[in-house]
């Protein structure tokens, strides 16, 4: 767990409290182990500068809201490759891309 405030508590079992140091920590855990991030736009946009996503699982859910925060902004063009995906019974899409 990536946060910038203190927790006694970590809700995930197998859980580690990253303060500080984000990067370098991140870095050395995924030589280790598969980790997974759970919606935060801004540690991924900093984890994908330095080249520290291999997948992404993308849920694609099929309605129209407007504008909002791009999760790859146009001034830092990612190519990925479309290695899965899946369609539920509600129209959601479920992409598995490869950096």
């Amino acid at each position: 767990m990536v946060s910038t405030k203190s927790q006694g508590f970590l809700p995930w079992q197998n859980s580690i409290l990253i303060k500080e140091n984000v990067l370098e920590s991140i870095a050395k855990l995924k030589q280790q182990e598969d980790l997974a991030i759970l919606g935060s736009g801004q540690l991924i946009t900093s984890l994908r500068e330095k080249d520290l996503i291999d997948t992404y699982v993308l849920l694609i859910f099929p309605l129209i809201l407007g504008t909002g925060r791009r999760l790859f902004p146009d001034s830092n063009y990612t190519q990925l490759k479309l290695t899965d995906s899946t369609i539920t019974t509600k129209g959601v899409i479920i992409a598995t891309y490869q950096a």
